[in-house]
């Protein structure tokens, strides 16, 4: 997780001081994928990510890709 959060300040060039969090979130409902991480940064206002992976599969091209959609 050090290294996603590395990329993350990185690619979106944060200060040091602002929080990032991961949640790794379960859907058990129809079409939804089975796993998916919600990716917060605490700026003001908070913003949110989701990315249809488990954290652990989350590579930096799968963050460039969802910061470039941004």
């Amino acid at each position: 997780m050090q290294q996603l959060k590395t990329w993350i300040y990185e690619l979106l060039r944060l200060e040091p001081e602002i929080s990032v969090s991961f949640s790794q979130l379960q859907c058990k409902e129809p079409g939804c994928p089975p796993v998916e991480t919600a990716i917060t940064i605490l700026t003001d206002p908070a913003q949110q990510y989701k990315i249809h992976k488990a954290i652990a599969d989350i590579e930096q091209a799968d963050l460039l890709k969802l910061f470039q959609a941004e």
